[in-house]
């Protein structure tokens, strides 16, 4: 470590194993589903909204594409999009502009990306304490719950009417 400390990495990677954490150095929304780790991809907008989010098994060409196709099927077509280093998230992004008449444009810059990676901190701070998921499914649903409360929280649930509801009111609503 280069902040003074004693501790080695290896030390260091035991200890926020320990704590289901993704290794330093890792600013997405890792999940622990029977011990192995699964993705959570998650857009948004540049007002910080988050525009969607699709738990998969494998951080791959084939589940970013079918990720980016779902977001653009639900959302439109976007102008710009901009993606951390990945490598399959570009790969992914090319493939979703090949044949289209209008492209993507696609921004790959660190500091860009930082809208996206600090909405990440509220997700990760519900994740981390639990103690993994036991099953996909549940995962999917549970992170779900948990994205849409997010959601809620910061407003981007359409209400009508004077009086806006409490979050747990339009929580019940989407129920019922």
């Amino acid at each position: 470590m280069d902040n003074g400390s004693r501790v080695n990495r290896e030390v260091y990677a035991r200890f926020c194993e320990r704590l289901r954490v993704k290794f330093p150095g890792s600013t997405h929304p890792y999940v622990k589903i029977r011990g192995e780790w699964r993705y959570l991809y998650r857009a948004v907008d540049k007002e910080g909204n988050t525009v969607d989010f699709l738990l998969r098994a494998r951080r791959n060409k084939a589940a970013a594409q079918s990720y980016f196709e779902k977001s653009i099927q639900q959302n439109g077509v976007p102008e710009t999009v901009t993606i951390d280093k990945s490598g399959a998230n570009l790969a992914a992004l090319h493939a979703v502009n090949t044949g289209r008449d209008t492209l993507i444009k696609i921004r790959q810059v660190k500091y860009l990306n930082n809208v996206v990676e600090q909405n990440h901190r509220a997700i990760k701070r519900i994740i981390q304490p639990m103690l993994g998921f036991k099953d996909f499914r549940c995962a999917r649903v549970i992170l779900s719950g948990i994205e849409i409360m997010h959601m809620i929280a910061k407003g981007q649930m359409k209400h009508t009417g004077k009086i806006k509801p409490s979050a747990a009111c339009q929580f019940y609503s989407l129920v019922m």
